[in-house]
């Protein structure tokens, strides 16, 4: 009697366990349906891939030279011998960039100007760099002959930070850089991270402006902050959303865990028990 006791309560513990089991997966399917985060894409508010947006964006923006800018000045002329004289003298600054590679350029200082061989002090600051390079050509004329002179900035940058997979300090040497371009630099907005919500931090003298731009409308093709200016930084924001389910699915996943674990234990205990 006690044997078909003891295989009646075995079976009825097989059953728990697989009971236990169909539980346990039925569960994590739950959790990984229901609990799914948003799907999220660049430009999701396209209607259509053969469309034309109309463009309302300034391509031809000009920073202005400011005191403390380090300028990269390079002439050529058809005298290469000067090209030489003016090119290695006068540099005043040498700084490492970010790949180890070290750069010399012309310190503009706090009276905006610089000196520069043949020429002596010259003002920069107030200028863009095509207004100083217009002004060096004319300026040189009278020392080289047909004078080309190629102006860049070295100390200029834009920091990406948040939910990007290499958060870090790009070097620029345009005016002006796509912010869908700077994000491919910096590998990319991680799962994690909110392209509807993606902060803009630009410096407008004394003040900083704060804007915030949303990555799945197209609509961002005509915004005036799809260029990124020199020292802008860029902020992409945790998706809240996804965050949250996250946290949920996890939290969930560690109470079944915990639950089948202690049923199992139980199990086993009852199991042992009706051994001896």
């Amino acid at each position: 009697m006690y044997q078909v006791l003891y295989r009646g309560i075995l079976s009825r513990c097989n059953k728990i366990n697989l009971l236990t089991f169909s539980i346990g997966i039925m569960v994590s399917i739950a959790l990984s349906s229901c609990l799914g985060t948003r799907n999220s894409t660049y430009f999701k508010s396209l209607q259509s891939s053969d469309t034309t947006i109309p463009s309302l964006v300034n391509a031809q923006y000009e920073s202005i030279i400011q005191p403390k800018d380090l300028l990269s000045i390079v002439v050529s002329s058809l005298n290469s011998e000067l090209d030489g004289k003016f090119n290695e003298v006068g540099v005043s600054k040498t700084i490492v960039s970010n790949d180890n590679i070290q750069k010399a350029g012309f310190v503009v200082a706090e009276d905006g100007t610089i000196a520069l061989h043949f020429l002596g002090v010259v003002k920069a600051a107030g200028l863009t760099r095509n207004q100083l390079k217009e002004k060096l050509e004319k300026d040189l004329l009278p020392y080289m002959k047909e004078p080309i002179v190629a102006v860049q900035y070295l100390n200029k940058k834009i920091t990406v930070i948040g939910e990007v997979s290499k958060p870090q300090v790009l070097e620029i040497t345009e005016e002006q850089v796509p912010l869908l371009e700077v994000l491919v630099n910096a590998g990319d907005i991680k799962e994690t991270g909110d392209k509807r919500n993606v902060t803009i931090i630009r410096e407008n003298g004394s003040q900083k402006t704060v804007k915030q731009v949303d990555l799945e409308n197209h609509s961002f093709f005509q915004s005036p902050w799809y260029y990124l200016q020199p020292n802008d930084i860029v902020l992409v924001n945790v998706d809240k959303r996804k965050y949250l389910s996250e946290e949920k699915r996890r939290n969930l996943q560690t109470t079944v865990s915990l639950i089948a674990s202690v049923v199992s234990l139980g199990i086993i205990l009852i199991t042992n028990v009706f051994k001896l």
